[in-house]
């Protein structure tokens, strides 16, 4: 209220301060997507896709096949380390002069157990990677590939 004698001042509407910046682009008229050629040409692999996340008796068996080629590859690899290193045992058995032979000090058993072992591990190990991702990147081109 106001007391006599006062003036009025007019009560007016708070208004937000402008935004610095640039202004949003206004929409211009309408864009056309089509989209039939892309789907004419990702058919095949976007339906194996498909197969593979709703795992259909296809992609069940596509993974299978990924999965029995990773066990053949470890099962390979752990014959060539259970022949390697477990075979070391019956050659010193078959030549015991061999396992009483001495290189630098450090009788050859140990020196074999103790020191190549581990880079012949390392090795294996390696390949082992580097053929599960070759496995891997053949599924993956496997269904990626488009039809043909």
């Amino acid at each position: 209220m106001t007391g006599v004698g006062e003036p009025r001042v007019p009560e007016r509407p708070l208004r937000a301060a402008p935004i610095p910046g640039p202004r949003p682009a206004k929409p211009s008229g309408r864009t056309r997507v089509v989209l039939a050629e892309v789907s004419r040409r990702d058919s095949r692999a976007e339906r194996t896709r498909t197969e593979l996340t709703q795992q259909t008796q296809v992609g069940e068996a596509l993974v299978r096949g990924l999965v029995r080629a990773q066990l053949a590859l470890a099962v390979r690899l752990s014959l060539v380390v259970a022949i390697g290193l477990g075979g070391l045992p019956w050659l010193f058995a078959i030549a015991p002069s061999l396992g009483r032979t001495t290189v630098a000090g450090v009788n050859l058993p140990w020196l074999l157990l103790g020191v190549v072992s581990f880079p012949f591990l390392i090795a294996v190990g390696w390949a082992y990677v580097r053929l599960a991702e070759r496995n891997e990147q053949d599924f993956t081109d496997l269904v990626q590939r488009p039809e043909r």
